[in-house]
């Protein structure tokens, strides 16, 4: 006589049904357009009378519709708000602390989240590396615009009405500062600028503070915007700076999945090699 399965069991083995169907709409999820049965079906690895039995379902409950001329399905007005609900309860910051502390540890440097504030890039999360850095950066600090990799950052995707007032004003107060790499000029900025958008990343080595080098990347919202910056940041002598080195492409693989998270559906952003976009 077969035992009854315990509660544990139960949960642990779902209902097949419900699994089998959602490949339907991962399918749709994955198309950038509706498709018709026979597509559909072959992206789900089912066959075609097995998926139009699931899709009846899904269209009474909304999470599909049917064109009614050419019979292509799409995702429904409930699979919207789903999405929709998801998005709004999202914390770009909450949800990218775990993996920050993670990259911390992977690639033993100094590692922080910067979001933009009344005043400018600001520091809200840090996770100190294991090395000896010596870092006067503290949560709530705002990140120069001029010279530092996470300002620099905000500077070419940010719209230039948020930003112009602060780099306009640097200019004005820090325009002569004998620092290596620091920009004269609104022009000087915008060349800056144009590198960070190249590369899709900023970076400085030995900027904003002298013998650390430090990258920027950016994670997106699902609109598109800059939600948050990813700041790593290490001394010169052991913090790999080259474009398309290990620093880089490490942090750029964890800003590219945050901004997947948060339903970013753009193109990923580019990878250098050798300091050439």
């Amino acid at each position: 006589m077969t035992e009854p399965e315990d509660d544990d069991a139960k949960l642990r083995s779902g209902i097949q049904s419900i699994e089998v169907g959602f490949k339907l709409l991962q399918a749709l999820a994955a198309s950038p357009r509706a498709m018709m049965l026979r597509d559909l079906a072959a992206a789900a690895e089912m066959n075609p009378a097995k998926a139009h039995r699931y899709l009846v379902s899904f269209l009474r409950l909304g999470v599909v519709v049917q064109d009614p001329v050419g019979g292509r399905y799409d995702l429904g007005p409930f699979a919207l708000q789903l999405g929709l609900a998801g998005l709004n309860r999202l914390d770009p910051v909450k949800k990218a602390r775990p993996i920050l502390s993670q990259l911390r540890d992977e690639i033993e440097q100094t590692a922080g989240i910067a979001v933009w504030g009344n005043h400018g890039p600001t520091i809200v999360h840090w996770e100190e590396s294991s090395h000896p850095v010596t870092v006067s950066l503290r949560l709530g600090d705002v990140m120069p615009m001029l010279n530092s990799a996470t300002g620099r950052l905000y500077g070419a995707y940010l719209s230039r009405k948020q930003t112009l007032p602060l780099i306009e004003r640097e200019l004005a107060a820090r325009g002569n500062d004998a620092l290596p790499d620091m920009p004269r000029s609104l022009q000087e900025y915008d060349a800056i600028c144009a590198d960070v958008h190249a590369h899709g990343a900023a970076r400085t080595r030995g900027g904003v503070l002298p013998g650390i080098n430090a990258f920027s990347m950016p994670v997106f919202d699902a609109n598109g915007h800059l939600a948050m910056a990813l700041i790593v940041l290490g001394a010169q002598s052991v913090f790999d700076a080259e474009w398309g080195g290990t620093v880089d492409r490490r942090v750029r693989d964890i800003a590219q999945q945050l901004s997947s998270e948060l339903g970013y559906l753009g193109a990923a952003q580019p990878t250098a090699q050798n300091g050439q976009p």
